[in-house]
């Protein structure tokens, strides 16, 4: 079976920052960077899905939309066991949105022609929860999100998933491949990379291609954005928090008397 796995190189704030003179960004020497970790997560659900299948040209492919600063990503990925990465990239994708992003992973799963897609549920810095959804939408693939269990079955070519529902409900769902999942934290126990698969990580296959690589238009990328990023800016501070001191009772009527004024109010 073939797995894609996509991930996200996430960029993670100091205590302290600044942001860039146009307001529509972080400096970038007060980023970290690492993989999503919902991402790791999923990663780890298609690298044991490959294991249990055993067979010879199983393999899990991880893929991102993403400049040289996600490389490091992907070699993470490829140091966990991951058989060989893509990265796409294109000047037009600079500060896309996830829709683009959608768009462009699209083309490059249309390529691969997966038994399934395994996606984060969301990202840590933009907290969409999108790219999934919009990536089995233009591929036209059936989705199930935040799966917290799945199970594969080779002879029928189906997968069995939990999501977790409103309550603590568990809904459990067969779905056929191709199919696409979104994975939730907590599912596995992502595995952490060997000094020595990481060293070996740089010997596996990385590809790095283009728009044109994968016939697609710029135009027709911008046209999938529906939104972009025209400023950032620190939230403004309040007058801070009102600390109440003296007996139970008194600090009890004290906050009688504060959510009275600011029902009324």
């Amino acid at each position: 079976m073939k797995i894609v796995v996509a991930v996200k190189q996430v960029a993670a704030l100091d205590e302290e920052f600044e942001l860039i003179e146009d307001g529509v960004g972080v400096d970038a020497d007060y980023l970290e960077w690492d993989v999503n970790e919902w991402d790791t997560f999923s990663l780890e659900a298609a690298l044991q899905l490959r294991d249990d299948a055993g067979g010879e040209g199983d393999e899990v492919v991880v893929v991102t939309v993403g400049d040289e600063e996600a490389e490091e990503g992907l070699l993470s990925c490829l140091a966990k066991g991951a058989d060989r990465a893509v990265r796409v990239w294109d000047e037009e994708l600079e500060g896309a949105d996830v829709l683009a992003v959608a768009r462009t992973l699209a083309a490059l799963v249309q390529r691969e022609a997966p038994d399934l897609v395994l996606c984060g549920v969301q990202s840590s810095d933009a907290v969409n929860g999108a790219t999934g959804t919009a990536l089995a939408g233009y591929l036209d693939l059936p989705r199930v999100a935040v799966v917290t269990q799945l199970d594969w079955d080779a002879a029928s070519g189906t997968a069995t998933v939990h999501r977790e529902l409103e309550g603590g409900v568990i809904e459990v769902l067969r779905i056929q491949a191709p199919a696409l999942l979104t994975i939730q934290t907590g599912i596995n126990e992502p595995r952490y990379a060997t000094l020595r698969a990481i060293k070996q990580a740089r010997e596996k296959p990385l590809k790095v291609i283009g728009l044109d690589d994968l016939g697609l238009d710029p135009a027709v990328v911008q046209a999938a954005a529906g939104s972009r990023t025209v400023a950032l800016a620190t939230p403004d501070r309040g007058a801070g928090a009102e600390m109440l001191n003296g007996s139970p009772a008194a600090v009890a009527a004290r906050i009688v008397e504060i959510v009275n004024e600011r029902m009324s109010g």
